[in-house]
Parts: C-alpha cells; sequence; structure tokens
C-alpha cells in the first residue's frame, strides 16, 4: 500500500495556526526559530480578504503550510458539501498548500448543519460510499489528500470492517492517505473499553502522511462513569507521547501537529510541546 505525496510536509512538528499566535510565528519566523509549519482550518479562511488573510499570506511565506478541513462532510448520505469543496478548492489555488486533509465523519444533511463531526457506520455500503466521495474531492483538487481518524464515544452495533481495516481499504480504494491521530486512538480506546496498543499497531505507516498529537479531557458521563472527551484544551498527555513514540520507532519520522484548539495557551508553552514532539523524532530521523 503506498500513496503519492505523502511527504509534502517537513517531518518536523508543527502547530495547528490560532489568531493569537500569528504575530509570535512571523517574528519567530523571521529568526529561524518557528515550528517548521502550521496548519490552518481552512473554513476560517473562506472570507475573500481582512487581516486573517493577511497574516496568513505572511505566513505562508515563511513556512509550509497543511489545511486540515473541518466542513467537508464526506461521509454525509447526501455525499460531499459542493459549496464547501468549491471554497476549498479556491483556497488550495490561492495558497498551495502542502497538504489537505478532512475527517472520517459527516455533518450535515440536506436541510442541516451539526456543530460536530459525527461517526460513520463501518459497513461495506458505508466503505463504498466514502471512497466515491474521497474520489470526487481528490478529483477537484487535483491532489491525494489525508483521512482522519476518528475520536468516538459510541460503537455501531454491527459492523462489517473495524475501524483500521476500514481505513486501509478506504486508501486502497481512493488513492487517500491517513492522518493518524494519536489523541483519538487514545479517547477511542478509553471510551470503547480497548486496548490503544494493538489499535495503533495495527496502522500501516506506509499511508500515514501526518500525525496529531493533543490533550483531552475525562469527566463524569452523568451515570456513574467516565468519557474522555477529544477537546484539544490542554498539554498532550504523557500516554499520548509514549503511543507518539511507539509509532514512529515503527514507522520512522512524520510531520506531527501539536493540536492546541481550546484555552490555548501562551506562544511559548505551545512551542515546549513542539521541542517535545521534535525531540521524538531527531531519533528516528538519525
Amino acid at each position: 500500500m503506498s500513496v503519492p505525496s505523502l511527504h509534502s510536509l517537513p517531518l518536523r512538528a508543527g502547530i495547528g495556526l490560532r489568531s493569537r499566535h500569528y504575530a509570535d510565528v512571523l517574528a519567530a519566523a523571521e529568526e529561524g526559530t518557528a515550528p517548521a509549519w502550521v496548519e490552518v482550518h481552512p473554513q476560517n479562511y473562506f472570507g475573500a480578504g481582512g487581516p486573517p488573510h493577511r497574516w496568513l499570506t505572511a505566513i505562508a511565506a515563511q513556512r509550509p503550510l497543511s489545511f486540515h478541513s473541518v466542513g467537508l462532510s464526506i461521509g454525509s448520505a447526501a455525499g460531499v458539501d459542493r459549496d464547501e469543496l468549491e471554497a476549498l478548492a479556491a483556497l488550495c489555488g490561492r495558497y498551495a498548500p502542502a497538504m489537505v486533509s478532512d475527517h472520517l465523519s459527516w455533518s450535515h444533511t440536506p436541510h442541516e448543519r451539526f456543530p460536530d463531526l459525527l461517526p460513520i457506520p463501518y459497513t461495506h455500503a458505508a466503505l463504498a460510499h466514502f471512497a466515491d466521495e474521497v474520489g470526487r474531492v481528490q478529483d477537484r483538487l487535483g491532489r491525494a489528500i489525508l483521512i482522519e481518524n476518528p475520536s468516538r464515544y459510541l460503537a455501531y452495533a454491527a459492523s462489517d470492517w473495524d475501524e483500521v481495516d476500514f481505513l486501509h481499504e478506504l486508501c486502497r480504494r481512493s488513492g487517500c492517505g491517513l492522518l493518524l491521530d494519536i489523541n483519538n486512538v487514545e479517547v477511542s480506546a478509553f471510551n470503547l473499553g480497548l486496548d490503544p496498543l494493538p489499535w495503533l499497531d495495527a496502522f500501516d505507516p506506509a499511508v500515514v502522511g501526518e500525525i496529531h498529537v493533543a490533550g483531552h479531557a475525562v469527566k463524569d458521563d452523568g451515570m456513574g462513569g467516565t468519557i474522555a472527551i477529544d477537546d484539544h484544551g490542554s498539554p498532550v498527555g504523557v500516554r499520548c507521547w509514549d503511543l507518539l513514540a511507539r509509532f514512529l520507532r515503527r514507522a520512522g519520522p512524520r510531520p506531527v501537529l501539536v493540536e492546541w484548539d481550546t484555552d490555548t495557551p501562551d506562544y511559548a508553552a505551545l512551542m515546549a510541546e513542539v521541542a517535545r514532539a521534535d525531540a521524538l523524532l531527531a531519533p528516528v530521523d538519525a
């Protein structure tokens, strides 16, 4: 199994770019001390102009960009959101990002939009539909994309595939690659009562083009138990770092993104997380 153009990003750590860090990243880039690359949610830049584009244009001149889409709703029964796809295609034309990704999920019906990335069933029919829609996206963008494994809170009662085999078959059929979110593996394993180690070990490194790590919260579920919430609102957890190190020993270096989307810290705290990821990447890159 192989996917074209998996290594368009530097094999270093990057950050999810947030507006509070625009000036910090640009100043550090001019000094040569910024993260090796940055990732943005393209939906935040669908407007025609204004300050967000001025900042992003300046940063893109210094560092490679990755577009991590949250709005295509590839798994929707009605198919990918055409307006979102056209807006994404236009933004790709404007910035030529090194990588584009979205999620193994859906988030709209013909009449409603939901502010979440909702899971799809791992059935033969869902796989055929999702592969067709990924193909539609890739044909419009003129490039292979990455699809991220989801964070799950419940599992469907019946499935034809386990998650990793479903994702591998999706890559085989559509030509896409995988964005391996290690925090999502940890969150899903906690919520579904599974061991994350064999789950992580099942991922084929040949199709993994990017890795995400993040923090999550564990909260009372209101029924006498606890649930892991994928909130990206804290430092990367110890277990997530350990799982990343485990995968990198087997796979070799990959672009690693530190996600911190809520309760975002100051720039120095975020870069401390980047330094920790780069330290894990250095031995496998030696």
